[in-house]
């Protein structure tokens, strides 16, 4: 098939907004339409593409026969408008389609892929009025835009995340503006861009809420000023609306992406209740050892084999061929497909979660001294019947250092798999280690942890990380959690401990995919921070944003285990 491309197309949105697209169209006859809709320039050098494909993905798509329109989010490059997150996006993709269908080359039918917020816009247009819209691939992306994105499953803020793409968006707006002549002066727009090359010293300044780069009056400002999942977040919630999406969803994610485990979320909230049954049996989940922008599976720390590197292009054009040209694959594609790390291997799975999953409990014990990797701390499968407890004191003028995990920016030591051993040699780290393994465990799915805590403060956080040993003494993380205890029982209602009352409290880890070999050792890390991967607690129960270091207290927490207070590590296990 031949094409015709055509650049900056304008179409005009029901509040009269031009919004402007990229479109490679056939030359003759009409085609099916993969419908990109994007807030990071689509003429960007990458926009067109995904990391770890081989060749740009749209591509992929002209050559398979689709026509492509790659447009410009409103208020973004080429497109007019005011950008605003999310606020728009459901009726802007309304007005697209609608644009779409009265286009000669449009055969009727529609698909949209794309990554991360070029997800989320695909969301926007399975939830909106969209009879056309046959199938969506969302890449590394999540409906829930504060448990799954800007905040943690605990409630505490993303700052690096925040920080980082607030300077992002707000360098490129500066850039537009002068491009359109808006403003003439290049010095916020140097300053912006010049943030981007230190981005983690975005994150020291206190309170958070000062921003002396980032600046006020943008989006940021609401982020801070909710911090609870309140009505503002909730009309953002698209997860509980996911029994209105009527097309298949293949969902494509990291184990180190920061939205996986609300995108494994998401892929089990669709197959259970959504509202087809087409979109319930035909959507798949592919995961892989990736992190937000990384696709190779290499990392300073850890390389998981050439195998893992991914091609979007290979599972991408064989779903939408199969969802809307209804051509039968020379294969059925399988409905969920995993990297399992430790053995580095691509599986094949029926169903997430795995119908063989069994949730073993791993407790912890000490001699009372689980401090450092060198500590006593040890886990168990049995309950200890003798009471323990372990300490760490957490100083937010000296937290815990971010070492990996699932964030951005996407900077190597801070990113993905990384040895432990740079941190858990600090006295406010604990280490609770498993014996050496004689025979491999398999631990697939959710990891939660289950804990009896106390501290010496109205509000502190705890941290947790699963952590697999190696016999040359290598730790190299594979999910973590946080939970600000403020948020305990409720991320939407907030509740003060009472200084030295024991609690229990469960910490989501996220989700993982990882054969504990022979010779390794299962470790879970606890401390009272990660920073700045979140933001520092400043353990008053006060707003924690608004707060400046000098305002914040230092808290000591105890870990209670064993007899009454059976804290454990709650790993999903695959025995085969």
């Amino acid at each position: 098939m031949s094409h015709i491309y055509e650049r900056n197309v304008p179409m005009t949105t029901r509040d009269g907004v031009t919004l402007r697209a990229n479109v490679w169209r056939p030359a003759e006859g009409t085609a099916p339409t993969l419908l990109v809709r994007n807030p990071y320039d689509k003429d960007a050098p990458g926009a067109s593409g995904a990391p770890g494909t081989p060749i740009p993905l749209f591509l992929s798509f002209v050559n398979a026969g689709y026509a492509v329109v790659m447009q410009d989010a409103r208020g973004t490059f080429q497109s007019e408008g005011e950008f605003s997150p999310k606020v728009n996006e459901i009726a802007d993709g309304e007005d697209t389609m609608a644009w779409l269908a009265e286009q000669e080359w449009f055969d009727g039918t529609v698909g949209a892929y794309g990554a991360s917020y070029l997800g989320m816009t695909q969301f926007a247009l399975a939830l909106g009025d969209n009879p056309a819209l046959t199938a969506i691939a969302p890449t590394v992306t999540s409906t829930n835009w504060h448990a799954g994105l800007w905040y943690s499953q605990g409630g505490a803020l993303c700052l690096s995340l925040v920080t980082w793409w607030s300077a992002f968006m707000l360098a490129n707006a500066q850039q537009r503006s002068l491009v359109t002549g808006e403003t003439t002066d290049p010095s916020r727009m140097m300053q912006l861009f010049g943030s981007l090359l230190d981005p983690l010293a975005l994150n020291d300044p206190t309170p958070v809420t000062a921003r002396p780069v980032l600046g006020q009056g943008c989006w940021l400002d609401e982020w801070l000023a909710h911090p609870d999942f309140d009505d503002y977040w909730k009309a953002q919630d698209w997860s509980t609306r996911l029994n209105e999406v009527t097309v298949p969803v293949l969902e494509t994610g990291g184990w180190y992406d920061l939205k996986v485990h609300e995108q494994v979320a998401d892929f089990v909230r669709i197959r259970t209740g959504a509202g087809s049954q087409r979109a319930r049996e035909e959507s798949r989940l592919v995961i892989g050892p990736w992190d937000h922008i990384n696709l190779t599976g290499q990392f300073p720390d850890r390389f998981f084999g050439l195998a893992a590197a991914g091609d979007l292009g290979m599972d991408h054009v064989p779903f939408f061929d199969e969802m809307l040209k209804k051509q039968a694959p020379a294969m059925p594609a399988p409905r969920v497909r995993i990297f399992v790390m430790g053995i580095d291997q691509w599986r094949d799975e029926a169903d997430w979660p795995l119908p063989d999953t069994q949730y073993n409990d791993f407790h912890l014990t000490s001699g009372g001294s689980a401090n450092t990797r060198g500590g006593d701390g040890a886990l168990q499968s049995e309950a200890p019947a003798v009471e323990g407890s372990d300490g760490f004191r957490y100083d937010p003028r000296d937290p815990v250092p971010t070492a990996g995990g699932a964030l951005l920016p996407s900077l190597p030591g801070l990113i993905g798999p990384v040895d432990q051993r740079v941190v858990d040699s600090r006295p406010d780290v604990l280490c609770y280690t498993g014996p050496v393994l004689t025979e491999p465990v398999e631990v697939t799915g959710f990891v939660e942890l289950k804990v009896f805590v106390s501290a010496s403060t109205v509000d502190t956080d705890i941290s947790a990380k699963l952590v697999d040993v190696f016999p040359d003494g290598r730790a190299i993380n594979l999910c973590d959690g946080i939970l600000r205890l403020r948020y305990r029982n409720s991320l939407s209602e907030p509740e003060l401990m009472t200084p030295g009352d024991v609690y229990e409290v469960s910490v989501k880890m996220s989700v993982t995919s990882n054969v504990f070999l022979p010779g390794h050792r299962i470790r879970l890390d606890m401390s009272g921070s990660n920073f700045p991967h979140y933001d520092r607690n400043s353990n008053t129960g006060g707003v924690i944003s608004s707060e400046a270091l000098e305002d914040m207290v230092v808290a000591d927490t105890t870990v209670h285990h064993g007899g009454t207070h059976p804290s454990r590590l709650v790993l999903p296990v695959i025995n085969r």
